[in-house]
């Protein structure tokens, strides 16, 4: 089993990364496989509502010049998807929305390639708006037919500073049970 994570931040290892390892060592420890794709730098563009997805059926976004295909391609492979944003204006980064809204339209054009996987959003704030960017994050897992876990508490844990999250013991707690409970949910589904 393999957990694919997404890391929508532009710091490369800043809070997000820090949050989202917390989750995979926990994956990990259970024997789950994980790997994190940095979407920081890589090129990514939104979904241009062409529709091609939905008449060529291949699995594959129309466009050709970025990360996207591959990106998803890896998503459709991994039995878990985790994905991780910082909290931009009390919604999601743009990176991670333009892989979200693509991944999506290419999922259900394509019988619902995600359709029972199991996904789970983690969201480093500095202070306020992080709830809202969970919301999106899982509404995304949500409209792909996927199962979320849950954990102690939403999935969300506090900084600024690249660091600061290692501070916030209730959530990296949130982190690490978040990390077993998926674990323990991809084991009762894919056996």
């Amino acid at each position: 089993m393999k957990v694919i994570a997404f890391n929508g931040s532009a710091r490369k290892n800043g809070n997000t990364a820090i949050l989202l390892r917390h989750v995979m060592a926990e994956l990990e420890k259970e024997g789950i496989e994980t790997e994190m794709i940095q979407l920081s730098g890589s090129k990514i563009h939104g979904c241009l509502a062409c529709r091609e997805c939905s008449s060529r059926k291949d699995g594959r976004c129309s466009q050709k010049d970025d990360m996207g295909n591959e990106y998803i391609a890896r998503m459709a492979e991994a039995e878990g998807i985790l994905l991780g944003s910082p909290t931009y204006v009390t919604d999601v980064s743009p990176e991670i929305k333009a892989l979200i809204d693509r991944a999506c339209l290419v999922a259900r054009a394509n019988n619902g390639m995600f359709r029972r996987k199991v996904g789970a959003a983690v969201v480093a704030v500095r202070r306020a708006g992080a709830i809202h960017a969970f919301d999106t994050l899982n509404h995304f897992f949500l409209i792909s037919e996927m199962i979320v876990p849950g954990s102690s508490y939403w999935n969300v844990a506090i900084g600024r500073d690249i660091g600061d999250v290692e501070r916030d013991a209730e959530g990296l707690e949130t982190m690490r049970v978040l990390g077993r409970n998926m674990a323990w949910l991809m084991k009762k589904i894919c056996g």
